[in-house]
């Protein structure tokens, strides 16, 4: 250990981590996909992208991940008898593809507890909301109707209950007079593309870790930032 200390001190190069293996699951064009895609690109990213999952074979994010050069596989959903036939067949795609960690992009299909306790703690999701609130569909509707000024997303690690478990990190965006569900949608994604690589990042290289039902960041990692007021303040 002292003589690679030595080293290290000296200028010799350290050898890296090995990368994650991802698999991503979408159900439609995948623009977080794309967004995972782009920052894998990056040589000192720590997570590698096996392979793209989707359950609709029409998702056009799977021909965006063949583009890249990322296998690309389609399960239809609709051709099993019960989701645990589904899900049995996509469980063997991804530890086929050798993923080690699962990151749902915009995957619209609910899942087992057993699949997903198959899964736990390996297993992230993106909410376009600031969880715990607005859990569920139409949260962009939900929010304006609830008059709130400040919206968001948040990248969590996957429980049996729908969009519950640790959160890994959030995003928030301020809710405009005269927001439209589309206006608000698109504020929300946009800052969805930047946060679901910073979290990933994150967990992939142990900057964030489960404590419980808690995920601890090294603060180190994290940058600090001004609060947002929305209204801003005078």
């Amino acid at each position: 250990m002292q003589a690679q200390a030595a080293a290290t001190a000296r200028g010799s190069p350290t050898i890296m981590a090995a990368k994650k293996r991802i698999g991503i699951l979408i159900s439609g064009r995948g623009s977080n996909m794309v967004s995972l895609i782009e920052a894998a690109r990056l040589p000192d990213y720590p997570v590698e992208i096996a392979c793209v999952v989707s359950n609709r074979p029409d998702a056009a994010g799977l021909d965006r991940a063949r583009a890249e050069g990322i296998p690309a596989i389609a399960i239809d959903h609709k051709l099993f008898p019960s989701r645990e036939a589904f899900e049995a067949e996509l469980d063997a795609a991804l530890r086929g593809a050798g993923v080690e960690l699962v990151v749902c992009a915009g995957f619209m299909r609910k899942m087992t507890a057993g699949f997903v306790e198959s899964w736990r703690d390996a297993m992230l999701n993106i909410h376009p909301s600031l969880l715990p609130s607005f859990k569920g569909l139409d949260t962009h509707a939900r929010a304006l109707a609830a008059g709130v000024k400040v919206a968001g997303c948040t990248v969590h690690v996957v429980r049996p209950e729908l969009d519950s478990g640790p959160i890994v990190a959030q995003a928030a965006v301020p809710v405009l007079d005269g927001d439209t569900e589309e206006s608000l949608a698109a504020r929300v994604l946009a800052a969805e593309h930047r946060l679901y690589p910073h979290a990933l990042k994150l967990f992939a290289s142990g900057g964030a870790v489960i404590s419980g039902e808690r995920v601890e960041a090294d603060q180190g990692l994290v940058n600090p930032a001004d609060p947002l007021f929305w209204p801003p303040l005078d």
